[in-house]
């Protein structure tokens, strides 16, 4: 009775441990089929998984007898397909570049799991030997056989990839082409796109995978990782010119200024030469390869020892080859860096040798080009096509021809240099080899899309390329019908004009013919499409006097076709400007304030017009003072009190004209004056029409008369209403900068309780978090400035002296979106964030809880020990206390004072509320645990006194502590001895006494 009991459980237990391993190859097979890198490998393993399921579910049909061994044999297979089950998900969950590079683990551990898992299989069938019923040993032991036999196999590709990667590990100096390649490569064997964008995420999520503890944790794996990818950061495609150009000048900076001399070690004994390829002997000598291997063709003895040597053993030495490629690259940055002062003097023949040697270097390596478009040598050599001396010209274009050639980001860098194309077009008309050169510069400039519209757009270019398509020269004759062809005109007028001067004669009957031929002229040009150059072309041949004759004009019509002409080419903020000096405003106005024609559509086109003007004076040219159109405050008044008595159309274009002089060079003047007229009264009102565009001018404007009120202004005529009318627009606009200039104005109100208490009724911080929220998730419809103004109008209820405040804020889930918004978000976003984040620290040491005592009874401890705040000494979270530590806004914010701009000193005070007061000590290892100190000594140098103060004041009292003295304080001798010589007395004082600390100076120093 006892036995069949257990055997009625065991056989319970059995079936139980049966159905959860079928279960658990189900969930293994479903794995499988998401990973996406060993694809062939993994549907081969999947295939034994479904044999395997197969296998037990016949055994669960059968009346096999279950015994204890059957039992523990299934629970060993269940362990075996769990592990299983987990490779195939960590290799669905991996990023795919990151898989490839271990693929061979992969391969082993696929054929480790499957010899384990064939073994579990075999105790199966052993377990069920005993039994004549059972007809499924058969099928287990061929399966286990097969599973014991078979191999996986990486792909060609695979293989392929993983050797150049070894071989590029091993070489060490491969150029950008062999990383570039190797990238495509990979991007081909796992399946993702070669958009740069695409190939930069996906390189950017493997760098991550290189954080991961179980990663690190290999130490060996970790170390291969960072070959690979310091390998695969020499290619363009996954880094961005910003990235170059920082790691560059970085270490150029660190360079100095003088070359160094090779060291001896670098000459090879038998040539004398610095080497190239160095090899080393089995005597321990070294010589250039193909020097001692000529040596031993005729003599098999080393040249120095004597002694016999055998060519075969000649061996790389790698360390030497990187001493002297490094050496090479040091002086090499030095030297390009240098001749930018030589080539910008005025002795010709040192110009002359400069060009030689640039030139030299940009055929002799692609990293050399790389270094002088960082050294911004574009804008020098397109000067020199300036020049007089035909051998620089010839050398500069040639330069600039090799920089161009295949590089689209240089031809973009080329053609924005002002008159770069002019300069080049110029050069067409030279001698026969500097007219070639500038011909090959411009064929390849025209592969752009962008640069290819501004050739056609240079006077003369045109007929010059069509004169040298029909030269006796073959390949020139080629190239300029190829040019030819390669232009693209946007605008016809633009070519009939380089033909046929089509302009010259309207002008000259605009200004002198009849009153029905200048009606025509002038409704010609207040119709026809132009293009920028020809509007320039327009008012530099003298458009403007004729028309502006015609503004004079007794004919209404006449009046309002000249309007039109000026509104068309006004939109130049050249012609703008132009106008404005020769007193094209005070007519326009005199036509806007005219009751007799107040047409509503003439009317806005006087307006618009204006607007133009007023636009052009926000771009003015560098060498030009900048004209107000408004003469007075007078002025001011006359304009604004049209607001409200004209149509939307008319307004629209008003506000459009207070919004861009308000962002002027006057604008202050401008803003006051409105203020003192209760513009914002008006501006309220208009605030809740329902006209888009007059509302949307209407916020703009509101918004910059809030950017340096009073108090008094906002008070009188915001209130409850209108903050609830500026909220409904920041959440049903669908115009960006509308959104952008309500949360604007929210930012901008006092900062006194009740304006606060106003914004919270209106549901103030649920509109805020929208505008983060949507802000760091959807960038394609939210701007940056929706973001940067959401992010400073939180900072009112972040301040410490209201924690019922900050508390609502915390409780609404802002800190964890600010400390994203400290990765993710611009300068400006980035600097109040980090204020917030700074006001919520400085109330987390009152907040912190005291942890609560354990009850020890009878040496028993009846609840968890709480986990105390390494810098607070209590209970933190996030909701009560706002610690920076819970959020993990440490790192990020030490990440900003990296940075080194104006968010810096937001992200340091953020920072320096850890080391306040008592938590001096626990926060200074908080903050070394978060690599900060180095960028605070940094801050030593800054160009900023209060940020370099601030650094000081925190360095000298965390370098009271002996282990951040002995640690740090090598590194901050050298700024700190600098401050004692160029700093403030008080700070001079300051940096002493830190000095004192480190042992460097004496504490009865005359510094003090």
């Amino acid at each position: 009775m006892a036995n069949n009991v257990i055997t009625s459980a065991s056989l319970v237990l059995a079936s139980e441990i049966l159905s959860e391993t079928i279960l658990a190859i189900s969930e293994a097979m479903n794995a499988t089929k998401s990973v996406l890198i060993q694809k062939e490998n993994f549907n081969k393993f999947s295939t034994y998984l479904e044999r395997i399921a197969f296998v037990l579910r016949e055994l669960f049909k059968s009346d096999i007898k279950t015994s204890v061994s059957l039992k523990n044999a299934v629970e060993i297979l269940n362990g075996e397909i769990k592990v299983a089950k987990q490779l195939a998900l960590n290799c669905g969950n991996r990023n795919k570049v990151y898989l490839l590079f271990n693929c061979r683990r992969i391969v082993k551990h696929l054929e480790s799991s499957t010899k384990e898992i064939s073994q579990a299989l075999g105790l199966i069938s052993l377990a069920c030997l005993d039994d004549p019923s059972s007809v499924i040993n058969d099928e287990v032991s061929m399966l286990c056989k097969n599973m014991l036999e078979t191999e996986y196999h990486l792909t060609v590709a695979e293989e392929e990839i993983l050797e150049k990667i070894e071989l590029g590990i091993e070489e060490r100096n491969v150029d950008q082409s062999y990383a570039n390649d190797l990238i495509i490569r990979i991007a081909e064997a796992v399946g993702i796109s070669t958009q740069q964008a695409e190939l930069k995420r996906e390189f950017e999520e493997l760098k991550s995978e290189m954080d991961n503890n179980e990663l690190r944790e290999d130490v060996v794996s970790a170390l291969q990782m960072e070959r690979i990818i310091a390998l695969l950061s020499k290619a363009d495609m996954i880094t961005t010119y910003k990235e170059k150009e920082i790691k560059y000048l970085t270490k150029r900076s660190s360079l100095g200024r003088q070359e160094l001399e090779p060291l001896q070690s670098f000459y090879c004994p038998i040539t004398g030469d610095i080497m190239v390829d160095p090899v080393e002997t089995s005597y321990g000598h070294t010589f250039e390869r193909s020097a001692i291997q000529k040596w031993l063709a005729d003599c098999n003895l080393c040249p120095i020892t004597k002694s016999p040597l055998n060519a075969s053993l000649l061996r790389t030495n790698k360390t030497l080859q990187k001493s002297i490629e490094e050496w090479k690259d040091r002086n090499t940055m030095i030297t390009i860096a240098s001749m930018k002062v030589k080539i910008q003097s005025d002795k010709e023949q040192e110009v002359l040798h400069s060009l030689s040697m640039l030139q030299d270097l940009c055929v002799e390596r692609e990293l050399h080009k790389e270094w002088m478009i960082m050294e911004d040598y574009v804008p020098i050599l397109v000067g020199l096509l300036g020049v007089k001396n035909f051998e620089i010209r010839k050398h500069a274009l040639d330069i600039l021809c090799t920089l161009a050639k295949d590089n689209e980001d240089n031809k973009d860098r080329i053609a924005k240099v002002d008159n770069a194309v002019e300069f080049i077009v110029r050069s067409l008309a030279r001698k026969v080899e500097e007219s070639k050169l500038a011909l090959q510069l411009l064929l390849e400039l025209s592969r752009n899309g962008i640069v290819r519209n501004l050739i056609g757009r240079v006077q003369g270019s045109i007929l010059l390329l069509v004169t040298m398509s029909s030269s006796d020269d073959t390949q020139a004759a080629k190239d300029a019908h190829e040019l030819l062809e390669n232009l693209s005109f946007d605008d016809q007028n633009v070519v009939q004009m380089a033909k046929a001067n089509y302009f010259g004669p309207l002008l000259h009957f605009l200004s002198s013919g009849t009153e029905s031929v200048q009606m025509m002229m002038a409704k010609t040009l207040s119709e026809v499409e132009l293009t920028d150059h020809s509007k320039l072309s327009l008012f530099k041949d003298g458009a403007q006097g004729p028309l502006m004759q015609l503004l004079s004009h007794g004919d209404i019509e006449m009046k309002k076709v000249a309007v039109k002409s000026l509104q068309n080419l006004s939109s130049i903020p050249q012609n703008g400007q132009q106008m404005i000096r020769e007193g094209a405003v005070g007519p326009l106005f005199e036509l806007l304030y005219c009751h007799r024609l107040s047409s509503s559509s003439f009317r806005k086109q006087v307006a618009a017009t204006i607007a133009h003007l007023a636009i052009s004076n926000t771009s003015p040219e560098e060498d030009e003072m900048q004209v107000s159109i408004f003469e007075s405050e007078e002025d001011v008044f006359k304009l604004f009190s049209l607001v409200s008595l004209t149509g939307l159309d008319v307004q629209e274009s008003i506000l459009q004209i207070f919004i861009v002089t308000c962002q002027s060079s006057s604008g202050f003047e401008i803003r006051t004056a409105l203020r003192q007229i209760s513009a914002t009264r008006v501006l309220v009102q208009l605030c809740e029409l329902d006209d888009c565009a007059v509302r949307a001018n209407a916020v703009k404007l509101f918004c910059c008369l809030t950017q340096d009120g009073d108090e008094k202004t906002f008070l009188e005529h915001v209130g409850l209403k209108c903050i609830e009318t500026l909220f409904k627009i920041a959440k049903t606009s669908n115009k960006v900068d509308e959104i952008a200039s309500a949360m604007g104005i929210v930012s901008n109100l006092p900062k006194n309780p009740q304006m606060n208490e106003w914004l919270l009724d209106a549901n103030a911080l649920q509109v805020i978090f929208t505008c983060l929220v949507n802000g760091d998730t959807d960038t394609s419809s939210y701007k940056r400035e929706v973001v940067e103004n959401a992010a400073k109008a939180l900072c009112r209820f972040t301040l410490p002296t209201n924690q019922e405040w900050q508390r609502k804020v915390a409780e609404a889930g802002f800190i964890p979106v600010l400390v994203q918004l400290l990765v993710s978000g611009t300068v400006f976003t980035k600097q109040n964030v980090a204020i917030s984040l700074k006001q919520f620290s400085e109330s987390s040491s009152s907040l912190s809880r005291e942890a609560k005592k354990q009850v020890v009874f009878f040496g028993c401890c009846f609840a968890s020990p709480e986990i105390v705040c390494p810098v607070h000494g209590g209970i933190c979270t996030l909701e009560s206390s706002f610690c920076l530590l819970e959020a993990d806004a440490v790192k990020p914010l030490v990440r900003v004072l990296e940075e080194q701009n104006s968010a810096c000193e937001a992200s340091l005070d953020a920072l320096l509320t850890l080391i306040e007061g008592e938590q001096l000590q626990r926060g200074s290892k908080v903050l070394v645990e978060a690599n900060a100190i180095v960028p605070m000594i940094k801050l030593l140098s800054s160009l900023t006194p209060t940020l370099q103060e601030k650094a000081l004041k925190a360095l000298e009292r965390m370098f009271r502590l002996v282990e951040l003295k002995q640690k740090y304080g090598g590194s901050a001798e050298l700024p700190l001895v600098d401050i004692t010589q160029r700093g403030t007395s008080s700070m001079k004082s300051l940096a002493a006494k830190t000095l004192a600390h480190l042992n460097v100076l004496h504490d009865q120093s005359s510094f003090f």
